[in-house]
């Protein structure tokens, strides 16, 4: 039996429902991989885990990945995120312009998607502190009740099946998504090149009756960098004999697809070894 730990996040948010997903069906194709998640404070400790070597994988978000690719290999890529807020539709606020001065829920304090806002804000001349009441939580699963019970305006999140967008949406009062408009968009992208334009297609929560185009990132999968090759190559393979039964037990997941990696990578030699051999062997990669 090899015992492989992964480092998630604050329970309530997207990544720890993701990681018991992952958790599952490598263990299921692959009996003698046994995968321990554990919960952490997100993505900005986790890659301090994996450079220390105290986790062997871990989830991180797009922003946090982009500064550790290189140093930590890619495992797989996960899913795309792509940001936006949530507010209860019976509420007064329909732009980011109108949450201004109000009090926002961010995510929790060690989440990577509070760095994807600060991108996402600075691209429209805007600052978390100085331009809203920023709120950062110890849970990400405390900030759906605060906007429900009005004591937080709306909550930051992102991508498709995120937890927190779903507790706000199943709501008596539904939900409204908020994400910039056209030329704000193309302002973010003008001055942070690395975030990519996405799209969120209508109906993927309650409440969002129309495609909702925003501004993103794909999370990734990184392992520590001294993690074998023998290991990863039979994490990659399980991952991805796994993909059908990955999806089934979590939608977004139907993105963790061995082709997704090569082509989210931003180079493939920044692929694990181990992983690069099990895609080279299916003829995804060269």
């Amino acid at each position: 039996m090899t015992r492989v730990t992964l480092g998630t996040a604050t329970p309530g948010g997207g990544f720890p429902v993701y990681g018991q997903a992952v958790t599952e069906t490598i263990h299921e194709i692959d009996p003698t991989l046994e995968i321990e998640p554990r919960n952490t404070k997100g993505s900005t400790e986790n890659v301090p885990l994996l450079e220390k070597g105290e986790v062997d994988i871990a989830l991180v978000q797009g922003e946090v990945a982009i500064e550790s690719i290189g140093t930590l290999p890619i495992l797989t890529a996960m899913y795309a995120t792509a940001g936006m807020f949530v507010v209860r539709a019976d509420s007064r606020y329909r732009t980011i312009d109108d949450l201004r001065g109000q009090p926002i829920a961010f995510g929790a304090r060690g989440s990577g998607l509070v760095i994807l806002a600060r991108y996402v804000l600075d691209g429209l001349g805007l600052d978390q502190q100085r331009d809203f009441q920023a709120v950062y939580l110890d849970r990400a699963g405390d900030g759906p009740a605060m906007v429900l019970d009005g004591r937080a305006a709306a909550l930051w999140g992102g991508g498709q099946g995120w937890p927190g967008f779903g507790a706000v949406a199943k709501g008596p009062a539904g939900a409204r998504f908020i994400a910039p408009d056209a030329d704000g968009l193309a302002r973010i992208l003008t001055k942070h090149a690395f975030l990519k334009p996405m799209t969120v297609p209508a109906g993927a929560y309650p409440g969002l009756a129309t495609p909702l185009d925003s501004v993103g990132s794909w999370s990734f999968i990184l392992a520590r960098p001294d993690l074998s090759d023998d290991v990863t190559y039979r994490l990659a393979r399980a991952l991805h004999r796994g993909e059908a039964a990955l999806a089934r037990r979590l939608p977004q997941a139907q993105e963790t697809t061995a082709a997704n990696t090569l082509a989210a990578a931003p180079r493939p030699d920044l692929i694990h070894p181990g992983v690069l051999r099990y895609l080279r062997e299916v003829g995804v990669a060269r």
